[in-house]
């Protein structure tokens, strides 16, 4: 834990991962605090990069994207400019909402976000498919959503 955060820094970044759009006077309440210091210490940590930005977290069923996929991807060869090619232009494919360099057999894992199997395999065959540093690519759909948790655990001290 960063030792710049004391308690109430911590109740206020739990309280805006529950509900960004707490007005300061809701959040003040909820901190035990008046609505000026408050407003301050979150100024504080959006300036400090504890926040990094606030979204608007959408039902992927309702908008015809809730086919997910969980793609790893293994290339030819590592190199930074390798891997930085491959970034980029991950970064530049709307389906793939969550992009990790990760250990083990694969050297990415990439959550896809897609309307059917059909739109899944035309991002295979017309997006990844044509990276040529990919060497193989692995796709685990998936069946249910069990958990999904936005935030962060924060541990409040006593």
């Amino acid at each position: 834990m960063n030792e710049h955060l004391d308690k109430t820094d911590l109740l206020i970044l739990q309280a805006l991962q529950r509900n960004a759009r707490l007005t300061n006077k809701e959040l003040a309440s909820l901190v035990h605090l008046s609505p000026t210091p408050v407003f301050e210490r979150w100024k504080r940590l959006e300036r400090e990069g504890y926040i990094k930005r606030y979204v608007t977290i959408l039902d992927a069923d309702k908008m015809n994207q809730g086919f997910i996929v969980f793609c790893q991807v293994k290339l030819r060869r590592l190199g930074t400019d390798i891997a930085n090619d491959f970034t980029e232009r991950i970064r530049d494919f709307d389906e793939v909402t969550e992009c990790y360099n990760i250990s083990g057999h694969f050297d990415y894992l990439l959550k896809i976000h897609s309307y059917n199997m059909k739109h899944y395999q035309h991002f295979l065959l017309d997006k990844l498919g044509r990276i040529e540093s990919v060497a193989s690519l692995e796709s685990t759909f998936v069946m249910d959503e069990i958990k999904h948790d936005y935030g962060i655990n924060l541990t409040i001290p006593q």
